[in-house]
């Protein structure tokens, strides 16, 4: 996951916030609990929203409580624990980076990519044999991904596909869902992984044209050695009605689920959240710089 989900905090209350912060919090804990302090830099924003949107569509209120950690350890803040949910996701962040890493040293033979998987080693074998049938989907969705784009996909939305699908098997947590809102999950769950990639691999285009890496776009368009900018206009209104569409398939499904806690914060990140995302990297350039750590 790539860290693009995050509330629009100007729109939160204080409180709602401060829940926002408990979830991310508690993925944090929960992975340095299970798997090591150091696997602990691996969170990301798309966790926590994981470990939210499943939150909000179950029975039992979540457990908040104060309490200290490493890089707080003056202040204590709350944090959700021992949640199973929290736990899910903590997992899910894990074998998603995990993954990533595998991918980058096969492709680029990163040194730093193999010495990041060694902490990471321990946890994942555990990870594989409990979600073995999780695991085999995702690894056959990455193989297809680094298929295509070794063939130079020149369809950005086919592209996206294999990510949309790993995102689909991620969002559909079991147990805990009947067949109708596993159904909605997976939908939530195609969307967002086809936005993120999609979205990201926008964000990448002039990074990826100095590095004579691959992009979907540059070859879909034809980037031809006019300027990053004047090429991106060219198809900028395409790429703006794709992401759009996902948004909107995220909205409905998500109506359809009932929600019985933190729905102000999960409809603040998929109504306006994302929507300001996708608006700052179509229209200002790359925001990975501006976020930071909560």
């Amino acid at each position: 996951m790539f860290g693009y989900i995050l509330p629009e905090k100007p729109e939160l209350k204080i409180k709602e916030y401060e829940i926002f912060k408990a979830y991310y919090c508690g993925v944090c804990k929960s992975i340095g609990r299970r798997y090591g302090q150091i696997p602990r830099l691996t969170l990301n924003y798309d966790s926590t929203f994981l470990a939210l949107l499943l939150s909000s569509i179950e029975d039992d209120k979540p457990d908040v409580r104060l309490e200290r950690c490493i890089a707080h350890p003056l202040k204590k803040r709350h944090v959700v624990v021992r949640n199973d949910l929290v736990d899910y996701a903590s997992d899910m962040n894990i074998i998603l980076a995990y993954y990533k890493l595998e991918d980058n040293l096969r492709d680029d033979k990163s040194v730093l990519a193999a010495a990041a998987m060694l902490p990471l080693k321990s946890g994942i074998n555990k990870l594989r044999d409990r979600y073995k049938e999780k695991c085999d989907i995702i690894e056959a969705q990455l193989a297809e991904l680094s298929r295509l784009e070794k063939q130079k996909c020149n369809l950005a939305d086919m592209a996206a596909e294999p990510f949309a699908k790993l995102m689909e098997e991620v969002m559909a947590y079991r147990p805990g869902c009947d067949g109708n809102r596993e159904k909605i999950l997976r939908v939530i769950g195609y969307n967002i992984g086809k936005w993120i990639y999609l979205l990201d691999a926008y964000d990448d285009i002039g990074d990826d044209i100095r590095k004579k890496a691959y992009n979907p776009f540059v070859y879909q368009y034809n980037y031809n050695g006019e300027s990053v900018e004047e090429f991106k206009k060219t198809f900028k209104g395409r790429v703006e009605f794709n992401l759009t569409y996902c948004l909107s398939q995220i909205s409905k499904a998500y109506e359809l689920l009932e929600t019985k806690f933190n729905s102000a914060i999960v409809e603040n990140i998929i109504y306006m959240g994302m929507l300001r995302k996708t608006e700052q990297i179509l229209y200002t350039g790359s925001c990975k710089k501006v976020e930071k750590s909560i």
